[in-house]
């Protein structure tokens, strides 16, 4: 495997290798040697959470006063990118959605109230979050969610159901996004911290799927569903606002699991073709080959500046949503055709299971869907160019 390459520009700096070499000894000791068969049995144990807030690997880049590490934000990102590179993209999936998503909605619109009730769980591993936006009939189109929160007294009424909601079967608390008025559009959304013990929440069979098999992805249902006014996450009827605020962490989380994900597969590649023989010599003295594996070193690269150059504008508060689809969609879409590429070159070994590289390649197709698909991607770059 090659020398590891850092999604940060100062990639020798002494806290994120200090970490880099805690998380790896984490992965390979209490991950690696069981995830197999969490994938077989399309579940990973909830303990895992558990474990992960022990190691101190919970929403690493948090306040001290919450429990956690006050480490860089490049420390958080670095964890999604070497759980993909170890081909462990569904514990990445759940992680971001844990401790990259649902935890900066908390910080930054949260009420102090609020930030001590949970954070302080989800660093431990004791609460395990979810955010709940998709619909059976609204995806990308939020503007049209069915779900209704109704003001009775000092409660809302939550009635409506979610789906393809990573972490939600397991999950403790729930961003729920809501429709409080359900005649003004994107204006009467608003969002809630559901506490998923109280009565009217349910859930339906995990959804199986394509790759991904041991992350949690689930149906919710929510009937009558009494939750307090205090649930309310920041203020009635700008749940919109907040989630385009918060969206562009989410999308360049998916460009850091990209790199891992892509670094993982290329490595592992350019090991087989260096061991597989064919015609009396090794794969990788192909022109073929060599080419292949050159043009996906170039794309990786590129995208990997380009990741740099926005995590760098994110923390000083400079990146746009604009910035951010640009990023998925760059990353994404690099990371399923350098995988497809990869696996082109284990021949009928990469359409079997016998071989790593068929995971990398199911894992990688959901990347170009959630959090936004690569069409509405180019919508949303479209719209920043030219307007409207």
């Amino acid at each position: 495997m090659s020398a590891v390459m850092s999604i940060t520009e100062d990639n020798n700096s002494e806290e994120i290798q200090m970490f880099r070499d805690m998380v790896l000894r984490f992965l390979e000791q209490e991950v690696v040697p069981h995830y197999d068969s969490w994938e077989k049995n399309h579940k990973m144990p909830r303990e895992m959470w558990n474990t992960m807030g022990s190691a101190g690997l919970l929403l690493v880049d948090f306040p001290e006063k919450y429990g956690a590490a006050a480490a860089s934000f490049d420390v958080c990102q670095m964890i999604q990118e070497e759980m993909c590179r170890l081909n462990l993209h569904a514990l990445a999936t759940g992680y971001n959605i844990h401790a990259n998503i649902v935890a900066p909605y908390l910080l930054h619109i949260g009420n102090q109230e609020q930030q001590d009730r949970w954070l302080p769980a989800m660093v431990t591993g004791e609460v395990l979050t979810a955010l709940a936006m998709t619909e059976p009939g609204a995806g990308s189109d939020l503007a049209n969610i069915r779900t209704k929160a109704i003001k009775d007294g000092d409660d809302y009424i939550l009635n409506g159901s979610k789906t393809f909601i990573t972490n939600g079967n397991e999950a403790n608390m729930i961003i729920v996004c809501a429709k409080t008025d359900i005649n003004a559009g994107s204006k009467g959304i608003s969002l809630f911290l559901v506490d998923t013990s109280l009565p009217g929440f349910s859930t339906g069979k995990p959804i199986e799927k394509i790759g991904q098999h041991s992350s949690d992805t689930g149906e919710l249902f929510f009937e009558n569903m009494r939750i307090p006014a205090d649930a309310l996450l920041g203020e009635e009827g700008k749940g919109f606002v907040y989630l385009m605020q918060e969206l562009p962490r989410e999308r360049l989380g998916c460009a850091v699991q990209a790199i891992g994900h892509a670094q993982g597969a290329l490595d592992l590649t350019c090991e087989y073709v260096k061991e597989r023989k064919a015609f009396g010599q090794s794969v990788s003295q192909f022109q073929n080959t060599r080419f292949k594996l050159a043009q996906c070193q170039t794309d990786l690269e590129l995208c990997r500046a380009l990741l740099e150059k926005h995590m760098l504008k994110y923390q000083r508060d400079e990146m746009t949503v604009t910035d951010a689809a640009m990023l998925k969609l760059a990353a994404t879409e690099m990371q399923v055709s350098l995988i497809n590429e990869c696996l082109q070159l284990f021949g009928g070994y990469g359409y079997t299971d016998e071989y790593p590289i068929s995971r990398f390649y199911r894992d990688a197709r959901i990347q170009t869907i959630y959090a936004g698909t690569s069409e509405i991607m180019k919508e949303v770059i479209a719209r920043g160019i030219l307007g409207r």
